[in-house]
């Protein structure tokens, strides 16, 4: 049964001539089309309404870069509306490629906002800082844990209810076929601020770009979202750790 799943992530969603068609598409206009979109802070970032504006046109950029690799996201009715309707929760998804977060933009319902987490060295570039901070990223100091632990804390707890930060629990691409070992980050986090975890299993984008590869193949990638888990303050928090990779990993191998 998951041998059948790969093979169907792996099959192709278009004819190789509408492929190349496409491919050729993004690498000619591709760099003006992007490059604009990583310019527009710097002319409004400080307009009235710019980071709802912006958060759109980013997820729009990632649908339609998707579209041009000839890569679909698929997400069931009743999981799209789930998480349109989210509210007050942090969102944990496992990492299996760099399509991960372009995936998750593509099929996040308009009405629910993401933000991630980015290393503050990447802030330290005026252009991306610009960008970064008109998209609502949260700057995150790495070369302390308690740091970037209280700063994302505080982050958390500033937001509205209907955005969420999305942390990937493995800290990095998975390099095996199963999840990888879960950080306690997002669950610390919860139980600080008082927000639900949604967990979200993204399958099959390692089989479209795996480590190594810098061109993606065509393919569908699927994504499930699974309840609210709500930490058992009760419990450790390694046991809460365990108890949501468990959840995740139900998904992740199952039909």
């Amino acid at each position: 049964m998951k041998s059948a799943r790969r093979e169907a992530a792996r099959a192709a969603i278009d004819p190789l001539p509408l492929r190349v068609i496409k491919r050729m598409t993004l690498v000619l206009l591709g760099p003006f089309y992007f490059g604009f979109i990583a310019f527009v802070p710097l002319l409004c970032a400080r307009r009235r309404g710019f980071a709802g504006w912006y958060w759109r046109l980013v997820k729009r950029a990632c649908s339609r870069l998707l579209w041009l690799l000839s890569i679909r996201a698929e997400m069931s009715a009743a999981d799209r509306l789930a998480l349109g309707e989210d509210t007050d929760s942090l969102i944990v998804i496992n990492h299996r490629s760099h399509l991960d977060g372009f995936v998750l933009m593509d099929v996040v319902p308009d009405r629910k906002w993401f933000t991630f987490a980015a290393k503050k060295e990447l802030f330290e570039t005026p252009l991306l800082r610009t960008g970064f901070t008109g998209a609502g990223l949260v700057e995150i100091d790495r070369k302390s844990g308690k740091l970037a632990l209280d700063t994302l804390s505080e982050a958390v707890a500033a937001m509205p209810a209907r955005r969420s930060v999305v942390l990937f629990p493995e800290g990095t691409r998975a390099r095996t076929d199963t999840l990888g070992t879960f950080k306690a980050g997002a669950v610390l986090v919860a139980r600080e601020t008082g927000r639900t975890i949604r967990p979200i299993v993204i399958h099959g984008s390692d089989l479209l770009l795996p480590r190594g590869a810098s061109v993606p193949r065509s393919g569908t990638i699927r994504v499930d979202v699974l309840p609210p888990f709500v930490c058992d303050l009760t419990a450790t928090v390694d046991e809460d750790v365990e108890r949501l990779r468990a959840a995740m990993l139900a998904v992740f191998e199952g039909p």
